[in-house]
């Protein structure tokens, strides 16, 4: 029985790690149909959500399936329940993608993205990427090092999004409220979609040590 319950539980994992996998490429894609006016992509980013959607249904079902029948204790029971919480953040990231490509879906056929902020975009887009790749690989080896690298990582989003707040106050800014207002969610995203990530190897290193790392705020 015990054997049997290990699977299940490395289950969860597995699925949490294939999870994260879908969350990048959606990321990735998004980021690519918004710099590139890509209607396609976007599209398919749009339509994929769903997976990610129902992935975390059946996961949050199985899991509590589990904690009914096993009546886990201790560590199993801390698994189980950071597992539901994690899920959550990454289907929530996913829901970020989502909108980062129908922003995308919006202003086609024009990019969204004026040129000035098109580099700071695409770094966001590329750190986002590298911190869900890492958030991936400290779930699936439960690796604290990662985990507190995710921190460090969260500061150049931070850095990047504050980047598109001073260029959108600046005088002479020339694109209208419109696009200024599309910065500011774009920039939204992408910072949220990193404190996700923060919350989920914040989730690991507490599962692995039972204290918390130290918090920035």
């Amino acid at each position: 029985m015990r054997e049997q319950f290990q699977e299940e539980l490395d289950g969860v994992s597995a699925t949490l790690v294939q999870m994260a996998g879908l969350v990048k490429i959606a990321m990735d894609n998004a980021t690519t149909a918004l710099l590139t006016a890509d209607l396609t992509l976007a599209e398919k980013v749009i339509a994929d959500d769903t997976i990610i959607d129902e992935m975390q249904h059946e996961l949050d079902a199985r899991t509590i399936n589990l904690i009914a029948r096993q009546s886990p204790v201790a560590s199993d029971l801390r698994t189980l329940v950071t597992s539901l919480r994690m899920s959550a953040d990454l289907e929530r990231m996913g829901d970020l993608a989502h909108h980062i490509a129908k922003s995308a879906r919006m202003r086609y056929p024009a990019t969204a993205v004026p040129p000035e902020l098109s580099l700071t975009i695409e770094e966001m887009g590329r750190v986002c990427s590298k911190i869900i790749e890492k958030v991936s690989t400290v779930i699936k080896n439960r690796d604290t090092e990662r985990a507190l690298e995710v921190e460090k990582d969260d500061d150049q989003i931070d850095g990047l999004h504050r980047k598109i707040i001073q260029t959108l106050l600046d005088p002479n800014w020339k694109h209208g409220v419109e696009t200024a207002i599309d910065m500011t969610l774009l920039g939204r995203y992408y910072e949220r979609c990193a404190d996700h990530a923060v919350s989920i190897a914040r989730r690991v290193y507490f599962l692995v040590t039972g204290t918390y790392a130290n918090d920035k705020a």
